[in-house]
């Protein structure tokens, strides 16, 4: 059974008019007591303990379908079983049955999960993993939908990677206007509908965007209504130099906004550090298990293990998204 607390044990007794006695007025001693005296009281669920392993994520359906494969083992105790995001998109179908399916999950065994929206117009510049909604009317209605979905229940969620460090792949000033506009969108929808979400915008990584720049485009883009912003989303920057980015985009929200923000690093495969490619590049090794703290808000498993960055690099048959045993075999290797 799940570890509940008694929500009576705040309750304080009505009196029946202006010269109620303190004993009415007393607050109960213990839960017990509450219930006693208030029998009507209901449970509140504890605060969720840990985070979410995905049951039906790539590698583990990989797994299942593979047991006899030589790395199957492996895999299973080094990635399958460890909690990791689950991405939402055009390939996500209803949106709000599919974000409320996976968040009444993790709530079921009273855990975080862990999602990342990833659905802007114009997804990553027309690259691997282009695409996106259709429209701008499309994007507020899938991602307001998103929101609700996950409605008043604990979640981490983690909005469009790339999507601001990627403002100067776009034609124009137009463009940008939008995009910026899109993601301020998001966050008050987050505000307003998922008030029990940690909410992190994304902020690119460590050796892309200098940080009093990615400072000035978060706050444009709304980060004042959510919780913070994620670092190193699919990349391999180190959790040092992360933290240390954080730390500076920090500073920068300070110094020029008067305010700073929590944030999240991605550390699914920066064991090794970065070589400076970023599309299945070799030698690269799974980071830090999901976990809070870490010098920051919390280390998270954001990109898969093992999923593709696209036909590029170790995996040039594997388009993005998909899952390779041996990008994920290499990854625990470190090789």
């Amino acid at each position: 059974m799940k570890s509940r607390r008694m929500a009576a044990a705040s309750i304080f007794l009505s009196t029946v008019g202006c010269g109620g006695s303190g004993a009415e007025n007393a607050e109960p001693k213990n839960a017990e007591e509450a219930n006693l005296l208030h029998p009507n009281a209901v449970e509140a669920p504890a605060a969720p303990s840990g985070f979410y392993v995905d049951p039906n994520s790539n590698p583990a359906i990989w797994v299942d379908a593979h047991g006899s494969d030589s790395r199957a083992a492996s895999i299973r105790a080094n990635i399958s079983t460890k909690p990791m995001a689950r991405w939402f998109g055009n390939w996500s179908g209803d949106i709000g049955a599919a974000v409320s399916s996976y968040v009444g999950a993790a709530a079921s065994h009273n855990q975080w999960p862990i999602l990342v929206a990833y659905d802007i117009p114009g997804r990553d510049c027309g690259g691997h993993s282009s695409g996106g909604a259709g429209s701008v009317g499309a994007y507020r209605t899938w991602i307001a939908t998103f929101a609700a979905g996950v409605g008043d229940r604990p979640a981490m969620v983690v909005l469009e990677p790339d999507a601001l460090a990627q403002l100067d792949c776009l034609p124009n000033d137009t463009e940008r206007t939008i995009r910026t506009d899109l993601l301020r969108y998001a966050t008050e929808m987050f505000r307003d509908k998922a008030p029990s979400a940690r909410v992190y915008l994304d902020a690119g990584h460590a050796a892309w965007i200098a940080a009093p720049t990615m400072a000035t485009r978060l706050h444009a883009a709304g980060i004042g209504n959510i919780r913070g912003f994620a670092i190193n989303v699919s990349n391999y920057q180190t959790t040092s130099q992360s933290n240390a980015y954080g730390g500076s985009v920090n500073g920068s929200l300070s110094s020029q906004y008067g305010y700073t923000k929590s944030f999240v690093v991605d550390t699914s495969r920066n064991g090794n550090g970065s070589n400076g490619e970023w599309c299945n590049p070799p030698g690269r090794k799974l980071g830090a298990v999901s976990q809070f703290g870490g010098g920051a808000d919390a280390l998270l498993w954001l990109k898969v293990p093992g999923n593709s960055d696209g036909e590029c690099g170790i995996a040039p048959s594997t388009p993005a998204g998909i899952f390779n045993p041996t990008l994920a075999d290499r990854l625990i290797q470190g090789t």
